[in-house]
């Protein structure tokens, strides 16, 4: 199956992707504290090693990752190493993104995210990049048809298409890793048990469990139960999700 990373693509790449609607999948990532024994890179980390897998499988285009956004301090303050964004800075840096790729030609965009997703939960970084992509289809549409677009007989059979590929508002859309459904099946957290079996599954290297006692926190200490073989079933139910969901 032919693999397509964006930045590696010739322009002759990417006119295939757009004649055969390939979808183009950006992780959405964070450098983010997860404690003492696991990487700052771990939500995006997580998305990319899944993106690669799901690329074995299915054809998706890869594009380069957003790692620096609105991660917060709620898990660490200013000096733990987390980076954060200010939202409506990132907000609007995503929105010219979409902008740009919407102008491109790319009608089939997901952004796959992995921080702060607990049962879908529509949490600050989540919104910026979806009311991005809202702002960037309808100023894109306007720009394309002219004001009263909606309203023309141009879109008279509207209702009936929004479920269909023909739905502008389906051009970007944003997603977990792992919905609601997988969750419940496995478990999910912040740098415990959970998040860090699948990072292990995905990057060995990324999760070191002998530094669990450097800093004690509450969140980390279920990590001691983390195992590669609980990650790997994570790994597959993300992935059984991920090829319903990105279409």
């Amino acid at each position: 199956m032919k693999k397509y990373r964006y930045e590696r693509c010739f322009p002759r790449e990417i006119g295939e992707v757009q004649e055969k609607n390939i979808p183009l999948v950006i992780a959405g990532g964070t450098v983010e504290y997860h404690g003492p024994q696991c990487s700052y890179g771990c939500d995006t980390l997580i998305v990319e090693g899944l993106l690669e897998k799901l690329a074995d499988e299915k054809e998706i285009m890869i594009a380069p990752s957003i790692h620096y956004s609105p991660s917060s301090y709620a898990v660490g303050d200013e000096k733990s190493g987390t980076v954060h964004v200010e939202e409506r800075a990132f907000e609007n840096y995503v929105y010219y993104v979409f902008k740009s790729l919407l102008n491109a030609g790319f009608r089939n965009i997901y952004v796959v995210i992995h921080h702060q997703f607990e049962q879908e939960s529509e949490m600050p970084m989540t919104l910026c990049y979806r009311l991005a992509a809202k702002r960037a289809t309808m100023e894109y549409l306007e720009k394309i048809y002219g004001q009263g677009w909606w309203g023309s007989e141009r879109y008279a059979s509207y209702y009936e298409q929004l479920e269909g590929a023909n739905n502008p508002f389906n051009w970007i859309q944003v997603i977990p890793t792992m919905d609601t459904a997988v969750q419940n099946a496995t478990g999910y957290d912040h740098a415990g048990k959970f998040e860090c079996s699948l990072l292990m599954a995905l990057y060995p290297d990324c999760v070191d469990l002998s530094r669990i006692e450097d800093v004690k926190h509450w969140f980390t200490q279920s990590s001691r139960e983390a195992n590669p073989e609980l990650g790997k079933k994570m790994v597959q139910l993300s992935l059984e999700y991920l090829k319903q969901r990105i279409g």
